[in-house]
């Protein structure tokens, strides 16, 4: 018997995700557009090997996101690639309430508040060397803590605002920590 809290229901509470439930239908409302956020407010820097995307700055983002909106866009999906912010070790700047991941959820859930805002959830961006977890003194990835802090800034995230966190790290165990 499968446990509980390893069952994906979650998607049947968003009308923008119910339909993604059905099996063998896509549609452009079955996509999520990619946000790349950055903290530089009014950066709006082409991404050279993904035409027509953009690293986007926060003064920025409304009017890039708006006539997308327009168009019928429903979802986006929320990548914080910071440029200026302090890496540390632990990825602190994840889930730092005035950086950029943050401000953008409470901008788009504001302006669009129909728009469905989901957040991939990964420290590596954020993190001095590189890697999406706490290292040991060994460079070892050191699991436990690692999950703890993806559960910290998965949970920041949605009390922000998101509709969605979407975890990238595959640290064993992230899934369960963030929904307790």
């Amino acid at each position: 018997m499968v446990q509980v809290d390893s069952l994906l229901h979650a998607g049947y509470h968003n009308p923008v995700q119910r339909p993604w439930q059905i099996e063998r239908t896509l549609t452009k409302g079955a996509l999520m557009y990619p946000i790349f956020i950055t903290d530089e407010a009014d950066s709006l820097i082409p991404i050279p090997s993904m035409p027509n995307q953009y690293r986007i700055g926060i003064n920025r983002l409304e009017g890039f996101i708006e006539p997308l909106v327009a168009k019928g866009l429903r979802a986006v999906m929320l990548f914080g690639v910071p440029n200026d912010s302090v890496k540390d070790e632990f990825g602190t700047a994840a889930d730092d309430p005035s950086g950029p991941v943050i401000l953008a959820i409470k901008l788009l859930k504001s302006k669009f508040p129909e728009l469905l805002v989901s957040c991939d959830v990964c420290l590596c961006e954020y993190t001095s060397h590189g890697h999406c977890g706490h290292l040991n003194s060994d460079y070892t990835i050191d699991n436990t803590a690692s999950v703890k802090r993806m559960a910290e800034v998965a949970v920041n995230y949605a009390k922000a605002g998101a509709d969605n966190v979407a975890p990238s790290d595959m640290m064993d165990g992230r899934m369960r920590a963030i929904k307790q």
